[in-house]
């Protein structure tokens, strides 16, 4: 589990040998601590990338700031009130287990752990949810790398496209 930052990895440790019954529960339990990875009032970013895409039910909002001397990634993310409890548990889990994680290091995590969280049932029955959130995740460090190595990730916040 190398390729996992090691907060994502204390996650899937946790909820890899769990019953399918258990890990429902914890999910739940995850889903409802979705609402306090939002962002804050004043809090400002690097990259804001808002959008209702076909997959999801509703808005997300996925909301990155990279510290300029450490690299380390935080994300913050607004969900709509449609959102799915799946999406919102995998929000929760990929809040904590990526925070302050490089945004290198976010583009190379592989989507194996997914299964190993929600179970084997839950990922064939919502295959594009269970990884919706870590892709947009992906694609905000996508279009941030792209910027710095261009030389516009500095200054004023800019939404991505």
């Amino acid at each position: 589990m190398s390729d996992y930052p090691a907060a994502l990895t204390e996650i899937v440790d946790f909820f890899e040998h769990l019953p399918d019954d258990e890990k429902r529960e914890n999910l739940i339990v995850y889903a409802d601590a979705a609402a306090t990875c939002g962002p804050a009032d004043g809090e400002t970013f690097d990259l804001e990338d808002v959008r209702k895409d076909e997959e999801c039910t509703d808005t997300v909002g996925v909301f990155l700031k990279v510290d300029p001397t450490t690299r380390a990634a935080h994300f913050r993310v607004n969900l709509g009130p449609q959102v799915q409890t799946l999406t919102k548990a995998m929000t929760a889990i990929l809040c904590q287990g990526l925070e302050g994680a490089t945004p290198e290091a976010v583009m190379a995590v592989p989507q194996d752990f997914v299964p190993k969280i929600v179970g084997g049932q839950l990922v064939r029955l919502r295959s594009q949810t269970v990884y919706y959130i870590l892709t947009r995740m992906k694609s905000t460090c996508k279009v941030w790398l792209n910027r710095e190595r261009a030389g516009e990730s500095a200054g004023e916040p800019v939404a991505s496209p």
